[in-house]
């Protein structure tokens, strides 16, 4: 690093933060107390302790830094321009506004060095758990070349963050896994939108922190040498994640609005930044104001992590020169290599009888294990139900399950504990690494602990699969605190996420590989508990159809169709017999299975009229509610959904009281055609 006397430093922390507090003034929107306070342990940390290459944000063995605390996004904008990547001043002038890469919070893709999409707070800071893990596991693979993966995960994180529960899931978790490579500041300011953290908050973090077996220190946020001290100490800890207690002072700096929750959620007003601007020395205009020795120091300091990265191309090249066999392990996960013909081997291993789908799918993931290397995952205490094991796969567990042991980071396997929420952004953050395609698993009814993380994974487009088991009222006698009802629609309601919900094991395999071959989304598996029918289809059938969403699976024998019966998962089954019946009674249908919403509504309009023709009747079976159908098939059809919370019985006794029964639907149907 170059040498940087005191008042060098103090410039660069000036301008860090009178960069910040310009941009949220000209926005007239932001959080300008965060960045001021938050400077001083921000510059040390990116000036003499993080490694990157402006010029090349991917960056394999780059240091990652995840602002939890993506409130006081402009801190982390204000660092990336300083630093040179590409973010230009106009850009920091733009902040909040249409079309800027400045938005907000950060949003990773969108910005170059944002490394997670954050601002919901606690997320970020499970992500970057998941990023460390990520790291360890990447270095177990390398072995003897795990020093080209020496990177470390920083982070910011306020009291917000550590307010929310899904932080203390991640953190147990570091513990748990001794993710020495990861530290996070905490910026300790002690301050919320409503006012003094005293409101809610007295615990006392750092005794939580070591409770979970973190390396914790405290010191003054804005006493530059205390915070280098604790780096320095945190970065040689290589057993225990570090956490930082950082005092810090909120919009330090400000006159009348220091300290105070005024400088948290709004600008400072013009007039009490020109006075923080005075009391400091800084000239009132212009704004954006960079001096030219601050450039010219934060220049030198780019160009030393330019260097760095250099002498690291000299060694990767040699690596690749020296270890073909290493370079090809490297290559498989930094691409997330898949076998073109995936769709064909996953089939093949598709089981054809009946049975559950939860067991099609796992039967499908020995398969995709085997044909993916980069597939790893595991469930929140539930792989007997969920069947989301790899089998030979080997878990990710301290030796002998003692606690605080050496980890077994070359496993695929991972064991989250009852810790949902934590567990899918654990999963985000493994995805944002760029080597593993992680899967997560639980029930369907605990869907919802996940989906502000499930949220966020669809928004900054990464690959996560969501395997969810125990899918509808048919499970049975757990009853109706575990049986789903509205969570199918209300997954359907997020851009991006595709549902699938499989009928039997081949439409479970091409789920699967739609899952894993969508590189810039995530996907859901929603499965069943309880046995289905084995499905025979048509000679000729092209399993590629399942993959566009929506297929005709049976059609009405030459004769022509008086209504298309529409269904998913389960009720596929179902809707079969119900046919067979009204054919029977003299009524043909066409069957379509759908499942996959979004995969079928993307296909063109000319095959998607094939399947489902203009000016059908149509009636639509699936147990949950069923609102999302009407944009897919308008409101003229008939709907057999559910508008209640289940019961607790066995699965037949449910489907007979609740009408899903072959004669009970048939009857509904035969009436509904005759009203017509």
């Amino acid at each position: 690093m170059p040498a940087t006397s005191v008042d060098q430093a103090q410039l660069c922390v000036n301008t860090i933060k009178f960069l910040s507090a310009d941009a949220v003034e000209k926005a007239k929107s932001g959080h300008p107390g965060a960045p001021m306070g938050a400077a001083d342990m921000a510059y040390v940390l990116w000036a003499k302790y993080m490694r990157f290459d402006p010029g090349d944000p991917r960056w394999p063995n780059r240091d990652r830094f995840v602002l939890s605390a993506g409130h006081a996004s402009m801190l982390l904008y204000s660092l990336l321009h300083l630093f040179e990547f590409d973010l230009p001043m106009d850009e920091l002038q733009r902040f909040r506004q249409w079309g800027s890469k400045t938005p907000g919070h950060p949003e990773y893709g969108h910005t170059p060095g944002v490394e997670a999409t954050t601002g919901p707070l606690g997320q970020g800071f499970a992500n970057g758990v998941g990023m460390a893990l990520a790291q360890r596991m990447m270095q177990a693979r390398l072995k003897r070349h795990a020093d080209l993966l020496n990177h470390r995960v920083f982070g910011i994180v306020s009291d917000g963050d550590l307010m929310e529960g899904i932080s203390s899931e991640a953190a147990s978790l570091a513990g748990h896994w001794s993710l020495g490579n990861l530290t996070y500041l905490y910026d300790d300011n002690r301050v919320s939108i409503e006012g003094p953290t005293g409101l809610a908050f007295c615990e006392n973090v750092g005794r939580r922190f070591d409770a979970y077996g973190w390396h914790v220190e405290a010191v003054d946020g804005n006493d530059r040498d205390q915070v280098d001290q604790a780096l320095f100490r945190a970065v040689a800890e290589e057993t225990q994640p570090s956490l930082i207690v950082a005092r810090t002072i909120i919009a330090k700096g400000a006159p009348t609005k220091q300290g105070t929750a005024k400088a948290h959620g709004e600008p400072l007003g013009q007039e009490e930044l020109n006075a923080a601007k005075q009391a400091a020395g800084w000239p009132l205009t212009p704004p954006f104001h960079v001096p030219e020795e601050a450039r010219a120091h934060f220049h030198a300091l780019a160009e030393e992590k330019r260097r760095q990265r250099s002498e690291w191309n000299e060694r990767f090249a040699a690596f690749r020169r020296d270890n073909p066999e290493g370079a090809s392990i490297w290559d498989t996960y930094f691409t997330r290599k898949i076998p073109a013909n995936l769709d064909e081997l996953l089939a093949g291993a598709a089981p054809t009888q009946e049975g559950a789908t939860r067991a099609h799918s796992g039967a499908v993931l020995q398969a995709a294990a085997a044909a993916v290397p980069s597939l790893v995952g595991g469930s929140a205490d539930l792989e007997p139900s969920t069947l989301t094991g790899i089998k030979g796969g080997g878990d990710v567990v301290p030796s002998g399950l003692t606690c605080g042991a050496p980890v077994n980071y070359s496993g695929r396997v991972l064991h989250f504990g009852v810790r949902e929420h934590a567990m899918a952004s654990i999963g985000t953050g493994m995805s944002l690494y760029g080597t593993f395609i992680p899967y997560v698993g639980t029930f369907l009814i605990f869907s919802d602990y996940l989906r502000p993380s499930i949220r966020l994974a669809s928004l900054s487009g990464v690959r996560v699969i969501y395997v969810f088991t125990h899918d509808s009222v048919f499970l049975g006698e757990d009853g109706p605190t575990h049986q789903p009802i509205e969570h199918l629609p209300s997954l359907r309601l997020i851009p991006g996420l595709e549902v699938w919900r499989p009928a039997d094991g081949l439409e479970t395999a091409m789920a699967w590989a739609r899952a894993i071959q969508r590189d810039k989304a995530p996907t859901a598996l929603v499965l069943t508990r309880q046995k289905l029918p084995a499905i025979a289809r048509r000679d000729g059938f092209d399993r590629r159809e399942i993959g566009r969403g929506g297929y005709v699976l049976e059609d009405s024998d030459g004769a022509a169709a008086e209504l298309t019966i529409l269904a998913t998962g389960s009720e596929v089954s179902l809707a079969r017999e119900t046919r067979t019946l009204l054919r029977a009674g003299g009524v043909p249908a066409r069957l379509v299975s759908m499942p996959c919403f979004e995969a079928f509504r993307a296909q063109p309009e000319s095959y998607r009229d094939s399947v489902i023709p203009k000016g059908s009747r149509l009636v639509v079976i699936e147990a949950s509610r069923i609102e999302p159908w009407c944009d897919l098939v308008g409101e003229d059809c008939l709907w057999i959904g559910l508008d209640r919370f289940g019961a607790s019985a066995p699965a037949p006794v449910i489907a007979e009281k609740l009408g899903f029964t072959p004669a009970a639907v048939t009857e509904k149907v035969q009436r509904w055609l005759e009203r017509g």
